[in-house]
């Protein structure tokens, strides 16, 4: 699975290298001495643009990231001494329609067909009033083009059939088991089923939709021209997604599975130098293929083995600096390369684990918990319980962190008495080390001071990595949790106190990283270190809050607040410890039970 490559993971992957070669370089101080293949260009065909036009130089290289791998096969047309009658079908104006239920809200206009309007009710955006959240980005697609739209190889019968004005047929189950039949626009209850139909006279196009009180939606297309069916595919066009939620376009990704395989592409990547080369694979059939961001997904899933992937990018001009500029948008044109009608369905709404694994293909994958998806998956699963129970996701994270530190105290407290003993020992070590300073590492005499040290390591039974362990043990589930809060939906606008409005976004008052910090500080300065008399270890760890509190600015509050509850409980323990196994007066030891 691809990971989407975001600045803040990488500043928490920094963060976790750069502590754990920390506490490893500080207990070996005190040691004994002792991606895909590059595609061949070259043999890369022609492809339909986000437009649908073919690209007539075969045989040049194709460094665009706005073509497909293969070009779709060329539509069979009638002979030219058959007469085909074909009925002109189209409206006389414009017409909208509405599909309501509880959960979303989806507006269709009857030019093109296209959804000008996606709305969840339940989940709401960031302005003030806040509103339901719309995932459709009206700005851009007035220019790039809308939802629903189709994707053709012609590129000008493309135009026409997503600017032709469209007859709609609204069948919706009645009393009694009858049916309800409209031909004009208005506003309808789900379930219901929207049929668009238009033709020219040569080019006909049907577009069936079928819409039920879930987020699931099953689809029916069918082009002809002259009679003759066409390959066709259904774009999602104009961006996607919460356009206010915290830095988005790192979270936007075109998606695709293949084989078992989810690809994700990152959008902001995709036309910058160097990544031109990432292409969807269509030599094999798509599970589903889509585009979603942080929270939210537009995914279409296949119904036969006849899905792939057309187009997954296109440009948004824009102005930077008072200069014309493109930006990348993300996507999606899935349909089939085979002439004939498409049958697919689509899952249109968030991220929401539960939902996604009941989808048939599962869609579970687009919530990307990376390297330790087996700790936070449950980790998200207990979180949700305990919310169940103590109903603020805030206080939720509060409890489940005091509960997860009260059972690693036994870790804790093993390491703890490692590291009594390693003060213990320090001065009969220093003044071994102080013997032998004179020598130069590379000194054969050098092996004999190694000899003597690891002599009282094994006297006192002391692991001088030892003091490494806490970290090793609560770095996977520090991380695994960083991942389970940065996709979780539920703490999308989840409220903790007073200014935490949305425990996935960072802390802008930066208040929840300086207590942070401090709370590191503190646990740093109250834990037993291996000596007390090296001033640049001592240096070297007084920093570690302040790397923390820079690393943890642009982390959620969520994450902020788990790793700030468990330093408050760890100090509280290290109290204890202190207090109960207290040091050794200098020059003695006092075997640690």
């Amino acid at each position: 699975m691809n990971e989407p490559d975001s600045s803040d993971q990488k500043r928490m992957l920094l963060f976790i290298l750069c502590s754990f070669v920390l506490f490893v370089a500080m207990s070996m101080i005190f040691k004994p001495q002792l991606q895909q293949p590059q595609p061949d260009q070259t043999k890369q065909a022609t492809s339909p643009g986000p437009g649908g036009t073919s690209n007539p130089a075969a045989n040049a290289p194709n460094n665009s990231p706005n073509s497909a791998m293969k070009a779709l096969p060329a539509a069979p047309s009638a002979p030219n001494n058959a007469a085909i009658s074909v009925p002109v079908v189209q409206e006389s104006a414009e017409k909208t329609v509405v599909i309501e239920s509880p959960l979303y809200r989806v507006e269709f206009s009857n030019r093109g067909a296209v959804v000008h309007s996606w709305t969840l009710k339940r989940y709401f955006d960031d302005q003030k009033p806040p509103h339901p959240l719309d995932l459709v980005n009206a700005g851009i697609a007035q220019e790039l083009g809308w939802p629903f739209s189709l994707a053709l190889q012609d590129a000008p019968v493309e135009s026409q059939a997503n600017a032709a004005l469209y007859q709609v047929k609204v069948t919706q189950p009645g009393a009694g088991g009858s049916a309800v039949v409209a031909s004009q626009g208005g506003s309808f209850q789900a379930p219901v089923e929207v049929t668009f139909t238009w033709s020219d006279g040569h080019t006909s196009v049907t577009k069936k939709l079928k819409f039920g009180l879930d987020y699931e939606l099953s689809i029916d297309l069918s082009v002809t021209r002259d009679g003759a069916a066409l390959p066709v595919a259904l774009a999602w066009r104009g961006g996607f997604g919460d356009k206010g939620v915290y830095r988005a376009a790192q979270y936007l990704n075109v998606i695709y599975e293949q084989n078992g395989k989810l690809t994700t592409l990152q959008t902001k990547k995709l036309g910058a130098s160097g990544n031109q080369s990432q292409r969807a694979q269509r030599g094999d059939p798509l599970e589903f293929g889509g585009v979603m961001d942080q929270f939210f997904t537009a995914s279409f899933l296949a119904d036969a083995p006849n899905l792939t992937l057309w187009d997954w990018i296109q440009d948004h001009k824009v102005v930077v600096d008072d200069k014309p500029a493109t930006e990348q948008v993300a996507t999606v044109a899935v349909g089939s390369v085979s002439p004939g009608p498409l049958g697919m369905r689509a899952f249109i709404g968030p991220k929401d684990l539960r939902l996604l694994s009941a989808q048939r293909p599962s869609l579970e994958g687009l919530v990307q918990f990376g390297w330790f998806g087996a700790i936070a998956k449950p980790l998200l699963f207990a979180l949700e319980w305990l919310y169940g129970y103590v109903p603020n996701y805030g206080w939720a994270i509060v409890v489940f962190t005091l509960v997860l530190t009260m059972v690693l105290f036994p870790v804790r407290l093993w390491t703890f008495r490692s590291a009594r003993k390693m003060q213990s020992v320090a001065p009969e070590i220093k003044s071994i080390q102080d013997r032998y300073k004179k020598y130069s590492f590379s000194d054969p005499r050098k092996k004999k001071m190694n000899e003597e040290v690891m002599a009282v390591y094994q006297r006192e039974g002391i692991n001088p990595m030892g003091s490494c362990l806490p970290m090793l043990v609560q770095l996977p589930i520090l991380w695994a949790f960083y991942r389970a809060l940065t996709g979780a939906i539920e703490l999308r606008h989840a409220p903790w106190i007073l200014w935490i409005h949305d425990l996935s976004a960072p802390d802008h008052y930066y208040i929840l990283p300086i207590v942070l910090a401090v709370s590191t500080y503190l646990s740093t300065k109250l834990t037993p270190m291996p000596t007390t008399g090296d001033p640049a270890q001592q240096k070297m760890m007084m920093f570690m809050p302040l790397m923390t509190a820079f690393i943890f600015f642009y982390l959620s509050s969520g994450l902020n607040l788990y790793y700030f509850t468990s330093n408050v409980v760890n100090v509280v323990q290290q109290m204890y410890l202190n207090k109960t196994h207290p040091l050794p007066a200098r020059g003695k030891f006092k075997k640690i039970e």
